[in-house]
């Protein structure tokens, strides 16, 4: 019996993988199936998150050490799309100065993901978008301390 469940569960892993592969690149299969950085920092310097208007929520974490992203994590409760998008990004962003990856925009991240289907574009914006809240929160954090400790 266990046996007949396992191949059947491998025949609909086949299946599935199969239909994703006539509309999504290689490369969002492999970070949908295999995210990386997914996770929450303890402490993280800052936080940001969104919920879409396809009500996808995208939260995204980063360590700042020395000017520099040194960790990032991502959350989300939405679909493969928005997992490979924030497990890029996050790739995208580790050891760039916070110019540099507020200089990332969505078209750099469709194309490292090697383009998604129109309706799924959206999904590269809430991902940019919740990078650049997490930074905005390091941001307001970093100048607060800074005030702080110059008292």
């Amino acid at each position: 019996m266990s046996g007949d469940i396992d191949e059947l569960a491998e025949k609909l892993e086949t299946q599935v993988l199969e239909d994703a592969r006539e509309v999504f690149s290689e490369t969002v299969i492999e970070y949908a199936y295999n995210p990386r950085n997914v996770g929450e920092i303890s402490d993280a310097d800052g936080v940001g998150k969104i919920t879409g208007t396809c009500g996808d929520t995208v939260q995204i974490q980063i360590r700042v050490e020395k000017g520099r992203i040194s960790e990032s994590r991502f959350l989300t409760d939405g679909c493969g799309t928005s997992i490979a998008c924030g497990s890029m990004l996050t790739e995208m962003i580790k050891d760039k100065t916070i110019e540099e990856a507020l200089m990332i925009n969505s078209g750099d991240l469709l194309r490292s993901l090697d383009g998604l289907p129109e309706e799924y574009v959206h999904c590269t914006v809430l991902a940019v978008d919740t990078l650049h809240v997490a930074i905005d929160d390091h941001r307001t954090n970093f100048r607060t301390t800074r005030q702080t400790y110059a008292r």
